[in-house]
């Protein structure tokens, strides 16, 4: 099948990474008869709105709208700010979200072969699970809405409602049912994340996951309250399969659970909905490294990997899901042999020669 892709090369070290993830798909796309995306790149984000005054233009939002998928680099920087103080970042991944209803945050963690983890003792296949972030509820929905008084008080708004919360549950659930369990004891798990001993919100949360719950009678209930997640991500891995949570705590303990498993130049993303879907790393522009070839570009061609994959269940295409998996293979190759890495993960590789040695093994 052929797809429209809409690409954000964005900030900093966005470009560099985006270009590793298209020159990769390209690769495996040559290998696969009657697979075709098409890249299109659009500018926005903190260097557009230097240029123009404008984050993110009319053309690309349009673009972004009528793509059949949206591949994102990384946008903004901490020095440049709209005038409520805010960063460029949200008025491109958060405009995506909330416009296009990409409810669910995919945020796959994953202990790769010759990485090593801050966990002692942690080996690949010890850490596999997958955390589901509500993308557009939840405490980050008071963006543009929040009450600044006289310079002296300041108030967001937690907004949970019974839609939102139950379909990225039963997002949540009905992932756990393909998923081949926890590595620990090879259940099949979904653990509720929330403060529902203390907030109103959160306890209402629970409740519908319980209430979704009853209709999957085959998977395991878990919860844990935020606090002690933070501690049982690091001692205990292994028990989690699925992790379900708001949107807030699912944007915190996603950069927790990326530093377990190589750093966020390993965590790849995606935020779906049921019509629109955009595929970024987890990480930010990394101002400070950008233009080095240093990059670490693993999560931004994993995300790729991520994107085929939505692409060929959305369309029962099983080119695309074929593409996904030789994707996923040949990074596991590649950081197995462990001669080509960047130095976040401990080699001295350049961003492009980590894409030309995936390239290589596709």
């Amino acid at each position: 099948m052929n797809y429209q892709i809409a690409v954000i090369p964005g900030d900093g070290i966005g470009p560099e990474v985006i270009n590793e993830g298209i020159k990769v798909i390209e690769a495996v796309q040559r290998h696969i008869p009657g697979l075709s995306l098409k890249f299109t790149r659009y500018k926005a984000g903190a260097d557009c709105y230097r240029e123009t005054g404008i984050p993110f233009p009319k053309e690309a939002y349009k673009a972004c709208i009528e793509a059949d998928a949206i591949y994102l680099g990384a946008v903004g920087y901490p020095d440049v700010l709209m005038l409520d103080g805010t960063e460029i970042a949200g008025e491109v991944v958060l405009k995506l979200r909330f416009d296009l209803d990409l409810y669910a945050g995919v945020r796959p963690i994953k202990l790769y072969p010759g990485i090593d983890s801050v966990l002692k003792g942690r080996t690949a296949g010890d850490i596999d699970y997958v955390i589901l972030r509500e993308n557009t509820e939840g405490l980050y929905a008071s963006r543009g809405g929040g009450n600044l008084l006289r310079g002296e008080v300041a108030t967001d708004t937690m907004v949970l409602t019974r839609k939102g919360t139950e379909r990225i549950i039963r997002y949540a659930f009905e992932l756990a049912k393909k998923r081949k369990g926890a590595p620990r004891d090879g259940r099949k798990r979904v653990t509720c994340v929330d403060k529902a001993n203390v907030l109103k919100s959160y306890a209402f949360f629970r409740k519908i996951y319980d209430e979704v719950a009853g209709d999957y009678p085959d998977i395991d209930r878990d919860y844990a309250y935020i606090d002690a997640m933070v501690l049982w991500m690091n001692q205990i891995p292994e028990h989690y399969d699925v992790i379900v949570t708001e949107n807030m705590f699912g944007d915190i303990i996603s950069d927790l659970a990326a530093s377990t498993v190589g750093g966020m130049g390993m965590a790849p993303s995606g935020d779906i909905g049921d019509q629109h879907a955009v595929f970024q790393p987890s990480h930010g522009t990394a101002p400070t490294i950008a233009g080095k070839g240093i990059a670490n570009p693993i999560a931004t061609i994993l995300s790729g990997s991520m994107m085929l994959e939505w692409l060929g269940s959305r369309h029962r295409d099983a080119q695309a899901l074929e593409a996904a998996q030789k994707i996923e293979e040949a990074v596991t190759r590649v950081l197995a042999e462990g001669k080509v890495r960047t130095p976040d993960i401990g080699g001295s590789a350049k961003t492009w020669e980590v894409g030309d040695a995936i390239v290589e093994r596709l």
